[in-house]
C-alpha cells in the first residue's frame, strides 16, 4: 500500500523522547512514511541537552536531494536546526518544491532549558524560512523570542508578516488553569483550543504536534482539521505518557496500540 511520504528535518535525541524518533512514532501512527535528515546529533538524557553536534549544511543538502529524486513529498517537518548555515541549506532545498505544505517547529531551547538557537540562527529561520512556511508551531516562549513582541496576537501577526501563513502558538508555558492553543489563520481569522493541563513535564510534545499535523496534511487533510485532529492525538500521547528516565516523561505515540 502506498503511504504519503513527509520529509523530516530534525535533531536526532538519543533518549528517544524527541527529535527525529519522535517525528517518526507520530508520522508512522498516522499511516505515512517518515524520510528522516538528522540536522543535529545531540547528547542528552531525559532531563536537558548536553551537547549540539550540527551536521554539515552540504550533506543535508545532497541527502534532500537524492530523496526527493526518488520520492514524491507529500509535506515537510522541520524542527531542531542547529546552526544558521543548516537553516539556510533546509530553505535551498524547499525553494525548489514550493507546492509542498511545511511545518516548522521552532525549537529554540531544550525543555531542560539548555538554548539550541542563538541570535544568527533566528535571524535565518525569520528571513529564509519563514517564508517557505505553512504553519509555524511556536510555543508562548519561542513566539516572543521569534517575533520580539509581548502580546502573543502581535507575535503571530508579526510572524505572518514575515511570511509564515499559518502560525498555532501552544500555551502550555502560559500561567492558565486550562492550555490554550491558538490558530492564526489568514485573513485575521483566529481559533483558540482549550486542553485540560497535564501534570506533568513532558520531552517532544512539540515534535508530536508538529510531525503530526504535517502527516495529516499529507493525508490530504485541511489546515483546521489537521491542526485539530493533531491536537486531539498529542493530548493522548501526552495522558498516556510515560517516565524512561529521572527527568520529564516521555509520550506515548503508540498509545493507540493498547487500544
Amino acid at each position: 500500500m502506498s503511504r504519503p511520504i513527509v520529509l523530516c528535518f530534525s535533531g536526532h535525541d538519543p533518549s528517544g523522547g524527541a527529535g527525529i524518533q519522535a517525528d517518526i512514532e507520530a508520522i508512522a501512527s498516522h499511516r505515512c512514511h517518515a524520510a528522516s535528515i538528522v540536522t543535529a546529533l545531540t547528547e542528552q538524557d531525559s532531563r536537558n541537552v548536553k551537547k549540539l553536534i550540527p551536521q554539515r549544511p552540504e550533506d543535508i543538502v545532497s541527502q534532500a536531494e537524492t530523496l526527493l529524486n526518488d520520492f514524491e513529498v507529500a509535506a515537510c517537518k522541520i524542527g531542531l536546526i542547529g546552526d544558521a548555515e543548516i537553516a539556510r541549506a533546509i530553505a535551498l532545498v524547499l525553494r525548489q518544491y514550493p507546492t509542498v505544505p511545511v511545518v516548522l517547529d521552532p525549537v529554540l531551547a531544550a525543555g531542560g532549558g539548555t538554548e539550541l538557537a542563538g541570535r544568527q540562527l533566528i535571524d535565518v529561520i525569520v528571513s529564509e524560512l519563514l517564508p517557505l512556511t505553512t504553519l509555524l508551531t511556536p510555543n508562548s516562549n519561542e513566539a516572543r523570542r521569534l517575533s520580539g513582541q509581548t502580546d502573543l496576537a502581535d507575535c503571530a501577526h508579526w510572524l505572518q508578516q514575515r511570511g509564515a501563513e499559518y502560525v498555532l502558538i501552544t500555551g502550555t508555558h502560559e500561567n492558565s488553569e486550562l492550555v490554550h492553543n491558538r490558530l492564526y489563520m489568514p485573513d485575521a481569522l483566529n481559533q483558540t483550543f482549550n486542553w485540560e493541563r497535564l501534570p506533568h513535564h513532558y520531552h517532544g510534545s512539540g515534535c508530536t504536534l508538529a510531525s503530526t499535523i504535517a502527516a495529516l496534511l499529507a493525508q490530504g487533510l485541511d489546515m483546521f482539521t489537521a491542526v485539530s485532529e493533531a491536537q486531539e492525538f498529542t493530548w493522548q500521547s501526552l495522558a498516556a505518557a510515560y517516565l524512561p528516565g529521572k527527568g520529564q516523561h516521555n509520550p506515548d505515540r503508540l498509545f493507540w496500540v493498547d487500544t
